[in-house]
């Protein structure tokens, strides 16, 4: 089911894309030839006016065949048209464009021929960013309890979050009720600049920051200083890293790691990085069975967060859990603009990810975690049905 709704999404984004180049040739005055959605042979199709409609065999792709372009040019299988094999017994005579062919346009024409593609794509995808936000609500993870605080890299002001204990659960930020880990953002990135009270339960206690006026310093915060819960269970387990030769597997919930004892995912993450190329036994939890494994992380150079000097840690190729997930509620005028925000994240991503390739700096090899958008919204769509 997964790969039926993989292939019905990723037919839907072609169709739009190569609707976009269609529309355009035809507000322009060029003629459109064929339209086609999928690659090689012809699976069946219709004529209506000067275009053929088709569906073809490979879907991976699709194509709009406008005037003055050829099969051979654009690599499609079949027999060239009665105009074309005509004009090629002239072997000597350069052939001329007609007034409807892509060449004889302007150029200001076939850029935008070229890029409505492109375009009606990122329409489509800000439609349905909108769409959806509007009809189901902004995604937030349900945990807001304190999972680890990092005193050296809190920014000046909020020192005080370091007497937050780890398990502390978040109940108000600024006066306003915390119920995800949403509101614990938007608790530090949009209150006032100047005193704010944090209060949280399990144990009650009550730390007063100064909050900075200067986002980005509020966004270290969240990203550095204040780390959330995450359970220790491991959510993705990469295939030939030590962890999977070692025989863990998703769903694993980490119980002891190199004589210490975890209680959520940083003190795992710690545990392993203080053992480059150095075994340890790990004890996990396993459909309510208790296992003991061995395992080499492997050694990696980082960066240290604190002192910005080149260290050596331990990384055994497993990441944390997503975590539970909770809706809420959004205006039209807030979807809007999270439509906005998410098409041009998306947007830029995919241009730093080919910018990338280009620089050297993406393997060729990571393609296939673009593709696994196909899949992942296949995954969404099944998930939709069910």
């Amino acid at each position: 089911m997964t790969i039926l709704a993989t292939f019905v999404v990723l037919g839907v984004l072609i169709f739009v894309h190569e609707l976009g180049h269609f529309m355009a040739a035809k507000s322009v005055g060029i003629e459109v030839q064929r339209f086609s959605i999928g690659l090689g042979p012809t699976m069946f199709g219709f004529r209506r006016g000067e275009t053929e409609y088709v569906i073809s065999w490979v879907p991976l792709g699709g194509y709009v065949k406008m005037g003055g372009m050829d099969d051979e040019m654009m690599g499609i299988e079949g027999a060239p048209g009665e105009e074309e094999r005509e004009e090629r017994e002239v072997a000597d005579q350069p052939r001329q464009p007609r007034p409807s062919d892509f060449d004889a346009k302007p150029i200001w024409a076939r850029t935008l021929v070229i890029s409505a593609g492109v375009i009606m794509n990122m329409l489509f995808a800000f439609v349905v960013y909108t769409g959806v936000n509007a009809r189901w609500g902004l995604q937030e993870l349900a945990e807001h309890r304190v999972g680890r605080v990092v005193p050296e890299l809190l920014p000046p002001g909020a020192e005080a979050l370091s007497e937050l204990p780890s398990g502390a659960r978040l109940v108000s930020i600024g006066g306003v009720q915390v119920n995800h880990a949403g509101d614990v953002r938007d608790g530090f990135l949009e209150a006032p600049a100047g005193p704010l009270a944090i209060v949280t339960d399990e144990p009650r206690m009550e730390v007063e920051i100064d909050l900075t006026s200067d986002p980005q310093e509020r966004v270290r915060i969240l990203q550095d200083g204040l780390l959330l819960w995450i359970d220790a269970e491991a959510g993705r387990v990469e295939p030939g890293d030590p962890a999977a030769r070692s025989g863990m597997e998703a769903g694993d919930r980490m119980l002891v790691a190199g004589g210490v004892p975890i209680t959520n995912w940083w003190d795992f993450v710690d545990a392993v990085e203080a053992h480059p190329d150095i075994p340890m036994e790990v004890t996990l939890e396993r459909e309510g069975r208790s296992l003991t494994l061995s395992v080499t992380p492997e050694a990696e150079q980082v960066e240290d967060p604190v002192t910005g000097e080149t260290v050596t840690v331990g990384k055994v190729g497993i990441t944390g859990p997503v975590g539970e997930l909770v809706y809420r509620d959004v205006s039209l005028a807030q979807a809007v603009q999270l439509g906005y925000a998410e098409t041009v994240g998306m947007t830029g991503l995919l241009l730093d990810f080919l910018g990338g390739l280009v620089t050297g700096r993406e393997s060729p090899r990571q393609v296939g975690s673009i593709l696994t958008i196909g899949s992942v919204a296949g995954q969404a769509a099944e998930l939709g049905l069910e």
